[in-house]
Parts: C-alpha cells; structure tokens; sequence
C-alpha cells in the first residue's frame, strides 16, 4: 500500500525565536506520533511551518525525525519553496537524511500559471526516486489546480498522491467520485481540512492528512480504523465530540490551534513563529476546554 494511505500526522516544527530547530522536540513529537500508530509523519507541512525555516534547519528536523522513528513510521516531507532548484534540493536533502515521501505546494510570489506549476513539479518529482504528493492548497497558495493540471501531473513519473483541500460540506464523495473516474484516480487521493475528515472517511478517501493527529494521535487513529471497518457509528460519533476543535481550526486556523493544544498537552513549550502569534489567554482556554471534550483515554 501507498505511503499515502491512512492517517498522515501533521506535528508542528519546535524551534527557539530565531528559526533553530529544536531537534531534541522534533524527537519527542515524531516519537510520539510513531508508537501512538500512526500511518506516516507529515514533516516539515504547513503545520510544521516549513516555510519560515532555512533549508539547513529543515535538514536538521529531518535527521532528527528519521533518527526518532527509525524506520517504523514513514516520513513523508515537505520540500515546498520558491524557486524550482531549490525544492530539488530540498528534495534531495531530505532522501538523504531518511525520508519516505515527499509532499509540495506550489509556494510562489509571482502567480504561477498552470504550465509554470507543471513545470516545477516535474522538474522536483524527476530530482529523486521518492513518491511525491502534490500539495493542492489554495487557501494558503492562492494557486488553484485546474483539473487539466492535475490529470497531466498524474501522469509523471515519481508522483504518487495528491492531497486535497476540503470541499463544501457535503461535496466530497462526489468530488473523490469524480477524481477517481478520470486519470487522477491513478493517484492517492486524500484531503486536508480536518473539519471535514468523517465525511472524507466515511466517502473513502485513501488519506488523512492531519492536523488533529500532530498532537491527538490516538484519537484521530480511532477515526480513521472505524472508517475502515465500517464502523459509521463511532467516525460520527467522534466527530460529535470534535466539533469544538473544528470551530476553533476554522475560526483561528490550525497552526495557531496545533501550538496552543501541544503546549496545553505538555508535548512541546514551542511558541510559533514570528510575525504569527499565539491564541490570546481567552482563547487557549477554548482549545484546553475542546482537548476536554476528548475522553482521556483518547488524548
């Protein structure tokens, strides 16, 4: 089975106010992760604020992760930059220090069009032997994936997922439906925007990639075996009881979220990076109260 299958943990990247990696955090978390079970370890996602760190501190996140899990957790890292040489050798630092996967957004400052955007992924798919998912997110990008785009990038050599932003509520089986009917279906296709996770699970998406699991991995596993063996009752139920959690992610975005709930859990004491600033004190109580809702066997 593709590495792109089953719940894909998203941690944050602890580092100190001036962009160091903490790779004895980076340790703690992507341990934690690989014996609570989860499928793969997003490094280095948007959750791990890949964006504000130097490529010689992403390569010491990624040695520290790789040395952590050892094997047992694969490692799927995001290798997303401005320019195209750049993500190849982020690309190729990471198969170096252990890496199982890539994942990459088209991050630009200047529009890309659709054929610079295929471009680039080949260009950075073709600069290792690793399976690449294509990281399709608008709402941070403002790049959006025309379906011509992502049939063509199906078709490349190395690229092996794509991972999807979330659709309206209740779009999403006849989105996946879609996809899969046409040349896209060659790919594994999995959906971000945890929000919308049981209704992605319940549709039978191949992927989760999670934000929930960087710090609740436990519990975003129940979800993710219950969809697989068609236990409805308790993906609805746990989502139920998620449904706090979901407010505050879409109210505040998921980072902001991630760093006030792992602080609240004890895992980390790592503070985002500037100029993105923690929850206000009113505000982080909201995420101790919706980590409550959690029974505590499943935190």
């Amino acid at each position: 089975m593709s590495i792109f299958h089953g719940l894909s943990a998203f941690p944050i990247t602890p580092a100190d106010e001036h962009g160091v990696v903490d790779a004895d955090g980076v340790t703690r978390l992507t341990a934690h992760l690989s014996a609570a079970g989860v499928d793969s370890i997003g490094l280095l996602g948007s959750t791990g604020t890949y964006a504000y760190l130097t490529s010689a501190e992403r390569r010491r996140a990624i040695s520290a992760a790789a040395k952590s899990v050892g094997g047992r957790t694969p490692l799927i890292v995001g290798v997303g930059t401005l320019r195209t040489d750049d993500a190849q050798t982020l690309a190729r630092d990471a198969e170096a220090e252990g890496a199982d996967g890539l994942l990459m957004a088209p991050v630009s400052y200047t529009p890309l069009t659709q054929e610079e955007a295929y471009q680039h992924y080949v260009a950075v798919a073709g600069a290792t032997q690793l399976p690449l998912c294509i990281y399709n997110n608008p709402s941070t990008t403002h790049f959006n994936f025309g379906a011509e785009l992502l049939e063509r990038l199906a078709d490349v050599p190395n690229i092996a997922a794509v991972k999807m932003p979330p659709p309206p509520e209740g779009a999403v089986a006849d989105e996946l439906a879609r996809l899969r009917a046409g040349p896209v279906g060659r790919l594994a296709i999995g959906y971000s925007g945890d929000w919308i996770a049981a209704e992605a699970l319940l549709a039978g998406c191949d992927g989760w990639f999670s934000v929930l699991g960087g710090f609740l991995p436990k519990l975003a596993r129940t979800l993710v075996t219950a969809a697989r063996t068609g236990d409805d009752a308790t993906v609805r139920h746990c989502n139920d009881r998620l449904q706090p959690m979901w407010a505050l992610f879409r109210a505040h975005g998921s980072l902001r979220v991630a760093y006030a709930a792992i602080h609240h859990l004890g895992l980390s004491e790592a503070r985002p990076p500037r100029p993105v600033l923690p929850l206000p004190d009113h505000e982080q109580k909201k995420v101790a109260d919706a980590l409550r809702a959690c029974t505590e066997e499943q935190v």
